[in-house]
């Protein structure tokens, strides 16, 4: 009797095995769920029906891909590349089976699941946007396994296939009948009816076109791979993301011989999740999961918000949350920045959704509302202004007053706490942060900002606000600089000293991305703006005592303020920093990186002594996906427990010997587990 699969035969002779993972919300491939497969393949081929499909029950999708709780701290060589051999024969069965094979898929189709639809004759997609395949296992340290590598090159050919594994990017339906990863498409209505009727005409299998043949041949693979490894080399460095880089060196040695290429596999993909990257990785997609998780059970579901603040960032606030299909209202003074807002929201409904149609869809779910009419009915409103305490007071204040009881006020602070900012509400706990981070279409993290005396209930409805509009929550205290910019702006302020130092911009940035920053300080700060890294720093340095660069003052004061500007520590060029200067970066200090890194380590510790987020987890959640900290390491303090509390420790007492007190260690590294 099987758990997870149920398989029933039609009057013509079609067996239909249903898939829906027993305790699961998507379908996986557990170990479990595999071995009944395997065991139903054999009675399929017993008994011969005239066919079999294979389908999902599961509303959200086909299938999720492998179960990764079972790769976590799953370092034992040998046991992973068993498995991968085991499944790699449960699917081989699948592909050898003596009657035809189909799969039916809807939703999403990822990973292991997309090697098993690939070993069937036949498949057929739903043909709807909410159909998504991918091999997404480049995010998790990894390469598609279970047989992915060579069965989306053999259906697809190697350029097409070596691309979609390496970017691990998602394609609907249509997309993959292009690619030839599916044989056709059908509406839902007619999904049932088009399976039957191919499993019963078993129409020719289509192949890639003959010249992807020869790109597959030995002499044509050694230049492919070097221009491949090339591309990738702009994204990620073998160093810090090895998977790309082997996926590439196992097409080019193995690529014309099938059972070579399955061998290979296997013995990459145990030596690729058995490294610390894909552990870190793989810790990175559970800190992800858990913040989505944050967004659950409040039942609330806002569907109308109002945005006071027409500037860069409540525009595109406004923006983002109508393509994520709400109905905004957006509110400022000054008639000039509302129609700025609506031609950059225009421009990014265009970029994202392409077809004029659903462009114009969301541009009448975005209403310009000068006199915030739109406040009365939202279930949110979100406040943008500029940094002044008064100012905010003052404005909700009068939004007290227009809104409903539940409405859930927020301000979009960065830096003033809320029990500031809410002195002047007759209810003060009313108030919480929701602070979204530049770019608002980019950046994935929004700070759940809460006081002590914030009902828990608010809070569940901020995160589910978030959620609502694609982004991850991170609740907060409220505390000067929340956590995401507390923790930036000691390392920050460091690039800014040691610029006074001497040492170049491009040096400095060159070191951050050794570590594995995504971009150096110096340019982070030009593209937040130097009057914003300098306004927050002002704010934050009572606090901490930060000291204030002199240059940051002087270029704010000399209109230099970065990209906004054209100007700032670098000058740009159609949007891009020109890195002037890049041939001075040798002979830089040694410590150049650490002066950096221990900046933010000992702020991170800070951080969660006092429980700014509940655990070290969230800190690390948050510090990667609001700074963008080099996810392969897996959070700062992940990082710190990685090399050893005390050895890192004893190099932040050696840097404080060298360069002064803003070295200091917190108290909370004596309160770390050793």
């Amino acid at each position: 009797m099987s758990k997870h699969w149920r398989l029933e035969t039609d009057a013509t002779g079609i067996a239909w095995l249903h898939f829906d993972h027993l305790d699961s919300p998507v379908n996986i491939l557990s170990h479990e769920a595999l071995e009944e497969f395997d065991a139903i393949l054999e009675q399929i081929d017993n008994d011969r029906p005239a066919g079999l499909i294979i389908l999902s029950d599961k509303k959200s999708g086909f299938i999720a891909g492998a179960d990764v709780k079972s790769f976590q701290a799953n370092t034992d060589k040998p046991a992973i590349e068993q498995h991968i051999k085991g499944v790699h024969r449960i699917f081989q069965r699948l592909e050898d089976l003596s009657v035809p094979t189909l799969a039916l898929i809807h939703g999403f189709c990822l990973g292991g699941g997309l090697v098993l639809v690939l070993a069937c004759d036949y498949r057929i997609a739903r043909d709807d946007e909410s159909t998504r395949l991918a091999f997404p296992e480049v995010k998790l340290g990894l390469f598609p396994g279970y047989g992915g590598s060579v069965r989306s090159i053999e259906r697809a050919g190697p350029l097409p296939a070596l691309n979609f594994m390496l970017t691990g990017r998602s394609i609907n339906g249509r997309a993959a009948k292009a690619m030839g990863l599916v044989n056709s498409t059908a509406p839902e209505r007619q999904l049932m009816a088009a399976a039957a009727d191919m499993i019963t005409r078993m129409p020719h299998k289509r192949r890639p076109a003959f010249y992807h043949v020869l790109l597959n041949l030995k002499p044509a693979r050694g230049l492919i791979s070097k221009y491949l490894e090339k591309e990738v080399r702009k994204r990620a460095i073998p160093e810090h993301y090895p998977a790309p880089f082997a996926l590439i060196d196992h097409w080019k040695k193995h690529a014309d011989d099938p059972r070579a290429m399955y061998a290979s596999e296997a013995t990459n993909l145990a030596n690729l999740l058995s490294g610390d990257t894909s552990q870190n990785l793989i810790r990175v997609f559970f800190l992800q999961e858990r913040l989505k998780s944050l967004g659950s059970g409040s039942g609330f579901k806002p569907s109308r918000l109002h945005v006071v603040g027409g500037g860069i960032m409540g525009g595109d606030i406004a923006a983002w949350c109508a393509l994520k299909g709400m109905q905004v209202s957006i509110q400022d003074r000054e008639a000039k920045y509302l129609s700025k807002a609506m031609g950059r929201a225009h421009a990014l409904f265009k970029k994202k959704l392409k077809k004029p149609r659903l462009v114009q869809a969301a541009m009448d779910r975005l209403m310009p509302d000068p006199k915030g009419y739109g406040a009365a009915h939202a279930d949110v409103v979100i406040e943008a202004i500029f940094e002044d305490a008064a100012a905010k007071q003052a404005l909700f204040q009068e939004l007290e007053a227009k809104v409903r009881p539940d409405t859930l006020l927020a301000t979009n602070t960065s830096s003033i706490p809320l029990e500031t900012i809410s002195e002047s509400l007759k209810n003060p706990q009313r108030l919480i942060g929701l602070h979204f981070f530049n770019p608002v279409a980019k950046m994935q993290l929004i700070e759940v900002v809460h006081g002590k005396d914030t009902a828990p209930e608010l809070i569940k409805q901020g995160a589910a606000f978030a959620r609502r509009v694609d982004r991850l929550p991170l609740p907060v205290k409220s505390s000067p600089g929340f956590l995401v910019n507390r923790i930036l702006m000691p390392y920050l302020l460091e690039a800014m000293e040691l610029l006074s130092e001497g040492i170049p911009a491009p040096a400095i940035d060159q070191a951050a991305t050794d570590f594995g920053m995504p971009m150096g300080p110096v340019e982070l700060a030009d593209r937040v703006g130097l009057d914003i890294c300098l306004a927050v720093a002002e704010k934050l340095s009572p606090f901490f005592n930060l000291k204030v660069p002199e240059k940051l003052e002087t270029m704010v004061k000399q209109k230099k303020l970065g990209a906004k500007s054209g100007t700032g520590f670098y000058s740009y060029k159609n949007g891009k920093a020109v890195h002037e200067g890049s041939e001075e970066t040798l002979n830089t200090p040694r410590d150049l990186a650490d002066r950096l890194i221990f900046r933010l380590l000992n702020e991170s510790v800070a951080c969660v002594r006092e429980q700014i987020v509940e655990d070290a987890d969230l800190l690390d959640a948050g510090v990667i996906f609001g700074t963008g900290f080099a996810p392969f390491r897996g959070g700062p303090m992940n990082y710190i427990y990685s090399k050893g509390v005390e050895k890192e420790l004893q190099r932040l007492q050696q840097l404080e010997q060298l360069h002064g007190e803003q070295f200091s260690p917190d108290s909370g590294w004596a309160e770390l587990k050793v």
